[in-house]
């Protein structure tokens, strides 16, 4: 296992015995999923990422991250909600929350299209003015207005820098039949890849969706699939006893029947911020539906104990937490004695900050769930890739399961689509006439 769960802090608000209680209803959501018999079964390819990449198609996504690299000092990744919090998350976990400005041989990796920030992508033009650059566009309809207009802009700036050879420098992901993206591409002559119909954005991570950007960065994808892998076997185990990940949904079904109604996604390394905001999307699409389902939010500690740990510890009871701990810090640095102790942090000398973060962690649970938060603490040894993978994997499924529990369809938004809607009909385009004009009596 990659992953591990202390449940300490738990168990005097929800005990082991009132978890297995509920094993019954979570083992048929279990499976629910794996039969593949509930709502929204078609869009269940992530459940088996072993099937999702051919050999093959996995050799030319890794061949065109070479040639991508190989081409651009900067490779700008338009998307949006699944089309790139995946692959900023592992990015961002595996190689370093600051990866653009850490020395490396790979090239520069800007978000772009998850906003219509003017601003935003002005600045991210202004700082690939004196480098060569690429463009990889995800979209399964090649029409979602972020990205679209985003994508609109960028291939302006190709042209005018690269003429007739910008085509060579634009990567699309999109529907292997049909979309505006794919037209365009096959027009242009743009390299693609194809996002799979049977998975949803949020569940992407693991297709080229994630893996293209994912593989630009340097790190290891076939790491990252095997322990998607190895998770995929021990989450499909009906042994409640023995399997974390449904331990883990009963846990959450059972807070927010006790009126947490709040899951904060904790890290205690700013690698995670990332991987949390990805979180929040996997869980909040999924669930939030019929007045239902977990608030999903995030923290970052130390660092929003000085803002949100006066809440967290004192103020109304709506939330738990959810902690992710890793293990093995990747530098190296300690606390040296100083003549004088001017500071007074003598105390700590020859202390490694990795040894100061943990005994704080321990220090934050106790007080927490003495100030009576619970919190579940889920452990990873390492930021490798495979126990990354593992951890993507168990909260696909802690997921999947988690809505079927709910009652709800775990693989549509239907929100998302309302707001999409009246967006389109508030910015004129054509088809939306009669809704603007119920918008505009509003």
């Amino acid at each position: 296992m990659a992953l591990s769960i202390d449940f300490t802090h738990l168990d005097s608000m929800i005990p082991p015995a009132e978890r297995r209680r509920i094993a019954p209803e979570i083992l048929s959501a279990q499976r629910t999923l794996l039969d593949r018999s509930g709502a929204g079964n078609d869009f269940l390819g992530w459940v088996d990422p072993a099937a999702l990449n051919s050999p093959q198609d996995l050799s030319r996504l890794e061949a065109c991250a070479k040639r991508l690299a190989a081409q651009s000092g900067a490779v700008l990744v338009v998307g949006i909600g699944g089309s790139y919090l995946g692959a900023r998350a592992a990015v961002e976990y595996l190689v370093s929350p600051m990866y653009n400005s850490i020395p490396k041989q790979t090239p520069d990796l800007w978000f772009v299209g998850n906003d219509v920030s003017a601003s935003h992508l002005s600045d991210v033009l202004a700082a690939c003015r004196d480098k060569e650059i690429s463009v990889i566009v995800i979209s399964k309809s090649g029409t979602t207005t972020e990205p679209a207009v985003a994508f609109r802009i960028l291939k302006k700036e190709l042209a005018r820098r690269y003429g007739a050879g910008a085509a060579s420098r634009v990567v699309a992901v999109t529907d292997k039949a049909r979309g505006a993206l794919l037209t365009m591409a096959r027009a242009e002559g743009y390299e693609t890849f194809v996002i799979p119909d049977d998975v949803g954005g949020r569940y992407s991570v693991l297709t080229p969706v994630g893996l293209l950007p994912i593989a630009l960065a340097g790190a290891d994808i076939r790491g990252l699939l095997s322990g998607a892998a190895d998770a995929a076997a021990y989450c499909a185990s009906p042994d409640f006893d023995s399997n974390l990940c449904l331990q883990y949904v009963a846990a959450r079904h059972l807070l927010l029947r006790a009126g947490r109604s709040v899951e904060l996604f904790c890290g205690w390394d700013p690698c995670f911020t990332m991987t949390a905001e990805w979180l929040k999307q996997l869980f909040g699409e999924s669930e939030g539906k019929q007045h239902k389902g977990l608030f999903p939010a995030s923290a970052g500690f130390t660092t929003d104990l000085h803002s949100l740990g006066q809440f967290i510890q004192d103020g109304s009871r709506v939330l738990f937490e959810t902690v992710v701990s890793i293990g093995e810090d990747t530098a190296s640095l300690s606390v040296e004695a100083e003549q004088g102790d001017p500071d007074g942090l003598n105390y700590l000398a020859g202390m490694s900050l990795g040894e100061i973060n943990h005994r704080a962690q321990r220090a934050v649970a106790l007080a927490h769930q003495a100030g009576g938060t619970p919190s579940m603490i889920l452990s990873t040894p390492s930021r490798s890739a495979y126990e990354y993978g593992w951890m993507l994997y168990f909260f696909e499924f802690a997921c999947g399961v988690s809505g079927y529990a709910l009652g709800v369809n775990p693989f549509d938004q239907p929100g998302v689509e309302d707001y999409k809607k009246n967006m389109f009909a508030l910015l004129g385009k054509p088809g939306y006439e009669a809704l603007a004009a119920q918008l505009s009596n509003k």
